[in-house]
């Protein structure tokens, strides 16, 4: 079934979010935030984690997850080891739910209003790989950024 795509595509791309991690040249520089960038890669890891734990575990599979979405954004430093254990618990969630996912999941209309308007919960997938997606990308230029930048300045 074609959200089984999706699913395998996310799963993909967090393992490609702990190499983006793990080319960082130290852990300082993962949780640096420099002028106009306002959100470290660190942070943009709990928040990619957290979104999927939320909407995916906590609202579709109904499990304990509970969000902290200021965490987020302004929490941390982790290091690098607890934030892969994040990525791993993530990975676990949306595994679980490519195992229960049926047709009938794909047209069911998304339990709750999240983008001001009623979608289907394969629309709302196809989303947040998106989202997945765009923060990626913030990481990958967040890296970079630091690689360049001379730290101690900062």
């Amino acid at each position: 079934m074609e959200n089984q795509h999706v699913f395998q595509l996310m799963l993909r791309d967090l393992d490609r979010l702990k190499d983006n991690l793990r080319s960082y040249k130290d852990e300082y520089s993962l949780w640096k935030i420099h002028k106009d960038i306002k959100n470290s890669g660190g942070n943009l890891c709990l928040h990619i984690c957290g979104n999927l734990q939320h909407f995916l575990g906590h609202i579709i599979l109904e499990n304990d997850y509970l969000r902290d979405r200021k965490y987020e954004f302004e929490g941390g430093p982790e290091s690098r080891d607890q934030l892969y254990v994040k990525i791993d618990n993530t990975k676990k969630v949306i595994e679980e739910l490519a195992e229960k996912w049926t047709e009938e999941s794909c047209a069911a209309d998304y339990p709750i209003d999240v983008l001001g308007y009623k979608m289907s919960t394969a629309y709302f997938l196809v989303h947040l790989y998106g989202h997945l997606n765009y923060h990626m990308g913030q990481i990958n230029y967040h890296r970079r950024l630091m690689i360049g930048s001379n730290l101690e300045a900062l």
